[in-house]
């Protein structure tokens, strides 16, 4: 089980600053090979620090966002730009980013360190400094005991916290996270969402979360983003102006219901209006 020591007192205003985005996206497009359009006249701040939640319905392009924010694809127009830098093929930022995919995704046949340290092995870091980097982001998931595992003795929870360590172990200064939690037992995903929140406060870093559920955006963002259906745009943004750390009190609370009203109400306006302007 995952136990971090948590501040005590959380001052929201100083979790991420509203004036110094990581990354901006700028009238970002992109069609695929097949004429399908994801994105339209996509703008989008990451701001330093912050807990963003993109939230739509299944198609509109949240996920087609964090791949071009990582790199993994180009926009068909657009620009994006790190740090008042455009990122194109010579520029690009892959070893402060960090990627939790849908599904965990790890190698069968090698045991969880193994795992976790791939992305050293992929930047050529020091070998030497590989066992120091993977018991360290092992510690920060709760996995230690568990780094001679091989992911058939993993249970699906688990497999996501490898997972997540994995796209720790270089100290990426931005996480992108495309719905890790989304297979897993109700259970299972509200401890792992308190894990989420309790590692993010401790790491002190930037989270762009994308899911489908209005209750999930809500108890772990600053800020949610409503996108619309395909082609994706954003439709309105709501900030959670909820203290961290946040808990069972604040899940049952009448803020948090309000809360979620809101983002569901802004939801289905965004469903209805569709991605044209």
């Amino acid at each position: 089980m995952l136990t971090l020591n948590l501040p005590t007192m959380t001052d929201q205003a100083t979790l991420f600053q509203r004036d110094r985005p990581i990354v901006a996206l700028r009238d970002i497009a992109r069609t695929f090979a097949n004429r399908t359009v994801a994105l339209s006249h996509f703008d989008l701040d990451v701001k330093q620090g912050e807990f963003l939640s993109l939230l739509g319905p299944s198609g509109c392009g949240k996920s087609t966002a964090l791949r071009l924010i990582a790199g993994l694809a180009e926009p068909t127009a657009g620009t994006i730009i790190w740090s008042g830098e455009r990122a194109d093929q010579n520029h690009r930022r892959s070893h402060e980013v960090g990627f939790v995919f849908q599904e965990p995704t790890l190698m069968p046949w090698a045991d969880v360190a193994a795992n976790v340290a791939l992305p050293l092995k992929l930047h050529n870091a020091d070998a030497a400094a590989h066992t120091a980097r993977v018991l360290e982001a092992l510690d920060q998931v709760g996995l230690t005991a568990f780094a001679g595992a091989y992911p058939r003795e993993l249970s699906g929870g688990m497999k996501m916290r490898v997972s997540i360590a994995r796209a720790l172990v270089t100290a990426p200064t931005l996480l992108l996270m495309d719905e890790p939690f989304a297979a897993l037992d109700e259970i299972t995903r509200f401890k792992l969402n308190n894990d989420l929140l309790s590692l993010w406060l401790k790491l002190k870093s930037t989270i762009v979360f994308v899911t489908h559920s209005v209750f999930e955006s809500v108890y772990l963002s600053n800020r949610i983003v409503v996108m619309t259906s395909r082609p994706g745009r954003v439709f309105e943004e709501i900030v959670v102006d909820a203290p961290y750390p946040r808990g069972e009190d604040f899940r049952t609370s009448a803020d948090y219901a309000g809360y979620c009203r809101v983002t569901s109400e802004a939801l289905v306006r965004a469903t209805a209006s569709g991605g044209g302007r």
